[in-house]
């Protein structure tokens, strides 16, 4: 489908063309339009309002993250190549999971864009290494509305940590070797969830299902939007997962 923006941007082809005709004649050929940015809402990216305080909450927030995996017996029982796939496939979700419970709100503008000198200077050429690793406004979006659909359910913190266990011990994760093991724990996860809104939502049958459910979305939300984010301005280039990784195994 074609960018519902394409005609925006011609009127920056002149400024390209005056700039770049110098002493050429009119018999010359016209000038190749300049490559320009997307400006569709949906791809427009994005950063924080208030980097400084939102980027501190989040961090608290994977701190803890990690800190509820390193406390469970049951992880800690698994091949450290086992541990190793499940932090991988899992920290995302957890930390969505953790500013749902934290009930941490946060706001974007959009990202300064390239001037226009600048991107007539580059030939129309952005930083393109970068481009795929950027926050768009619907990425935030979703993540929020992940979010408000979390608050909705009013989760007890019981609820929250069992439901984490549930995310943690995920059997389908490839070239694990205790997937059976990883699968019964699972199981025993959901059957805790379970048990325990018996006695928080007795008339409440439906609500084990809409809690798996809403557990789906939070693969909707990528890990590298939640990284360049909220911990891009921190961490640098530095790789987040690398981080994760000692925090997880440090003593």
């Amino acid at each position: 489908m074609d960018c519902e923006c394409d005609g925006i941007g011609q009127s920056n082809a002149i400024l390209f063309n005056i700039l770049s005709r110098g002493g050429s004649t009119p018999s010359e050929p016209s000038y190749k339009r300049v490559p320009q940015t997307c400006h569709c809402e949906k791809r427009r990216t994005v950063c924080l309002k208030t980097p400084s305080e939102t980027c501190q909450v989040a961090s608290d927030v994977l701190v803890k993250t990690v800190h509820f995996m390193k406390s469970l017996p049951a992880f800690q029982q698994l091949p450290p190549k086992d541990q190793l796939s499940l932090l991988q496939n899992c920290w995302a979700p957890l930390f969505i999971l953790g500013l749902a419970q934290d009930r941490v709100r946060f706001e974007v503008h959009d990202s300064p864009a390239p001037s226009m000198l600048k991107r007539i200077l580059l030939n129309g050429r952005e930083t393109a290494s970068s481009d795929p690793e950027q926050p768009t406004l619907a990425g935030a979006q979703t993540l929020k509305e992940v979010l408000k659909k979390f608050w909705s359910l009013d989760l007890s913190p019981k609820e929250y940590a069992y439901l984490k266990g549930t995310v943690i011990f995920n059997p389908d994760v490839p070239g694990l070797k205790a997937s059976l093991f990883i699968e019964g724990l699972q199981y025993e996860a959901q059957h805790a969830l379970k048990e325990v809104l018996v006695p928080l939502h007795p008339e409440d049958r439906g609500r084990f299902a809409r809690i798996l459910l809403t557990a789906s979305s939070l693969k909707t939300v990528t890990p590298s939007l939640i990284t360049e984010l909220f911990f891009r301005p921190v961490i640098g280039q530095a790789d987040l997962l690398d981080l994760l990784i000692d925090m997880l195994f440090s003593r």
